[in-house]
């Protein structure tokens, strides 16, 4: 398997003033995905609940999962499932996109190549994002790759096991990352502490650039089909920009 090494990009500073806007103001939260079957956005928060909201931030729908410290969600684009994880026990929660029944649980192994990754609680998993059938998982950390509870993200192959097994990690070399998202065949990151937006291509693997958010607690992040992008924010908001703003 091939070990895959992020590059250290230089941080750049957004000028002018960001056009930010909350759309919604929901505690704690902590993921959040955009769902292009029904237009829709999910977020979840610490306290083990799940919210559908509209682009412009009307509560849908809401439910409590279960006694969960849910950590990131990710929407699949048939809208059948969302992805949630739970940074206490490690695990991907699984829940029907339309009903929001949960309809099983995956557990992540915690170790790649004898190097533990991911630590219940602390340094549990803390983002999600999905690619076809791949997994992409963060871990909130501030140790560089390869000590244990390294920040890296964790690539995890199939969705259908009830245990999975760390098939590759990226060595983004920052630390801290709490969101994830796909867009345009780049994956996106957040770093909550360093206040950060990095872009990573998956093609080249490596890091293209990496540049300074507005500051607030960055745990999540998601791009739409209408040119927007939606942060959540754990202080108890969901921002809204348009991507032109990030120069993307």
């Amino acid at each position: 398997m091939k070990l895959i090494f992020g590059m250290s990009a230089i941080i750049s500073l957004f000028s002018g003033c960001f056009a930010d806007v909350v759309i919604a103001k929901i505690p704690e939260a902590s993921g959040i995905c955009y769902a292009p079957k029904s237009d829709s956005l999910f977020v979840a928060n610490d306290e083990g609940t799940i919210y559908q909201i509209d682009r412009d931030g009307k509560i849908l729908q809401k439910k409590r999962v279960g006694q969960y410290d849910l950590e990131g969600v990710a929407c699949s684009k048939d809208g059948k499932e969302l992805f949630l994880v739970d940074e206490e026990s490690n695990s991907i929660v699984v829940l029907n996109q339309k009903t929001l029944k949960i309809k099983r649980i995956i557990g992540v192994k915690k170790k790649y190549r004898g190097i533990k990754i991911f630590k219940s609680g602390k340094h549990g998993i803390e983002g999600i994002t999905i690619d076809g059938s791949d997994i992409y998982l963060s871990n909130q950390s501030s140790k560089k790759w390869p000590k244990n509870h390294s920040s890296v993200i964790a690539k995890l192959k199939s969705r259908d096991k009830k245990k999975l097994a760390i098939d590759n990690i990226i060595d983004h070399g920052f630390i801290d990352v709490a969101g994830l998202d796909i867009y345009k065949g780049n994956l996106y990151m957040v770093s909550d502490k360093q206040d950060l937006l990095i872009k990573y291509s998956l093609k080249k693997d490596k890091v293209i650039w990496s540049k300074k958010l507005p500051q607030f607690a960055q745990e999540g992040i998601a791009f739409d089909n209408r040119g927007f992008v939606y942060f959540a924010d754990d202080d108890g908001a969901v921002l809204k920009y348009r991507v032109e703003e990030f120069g993307l």
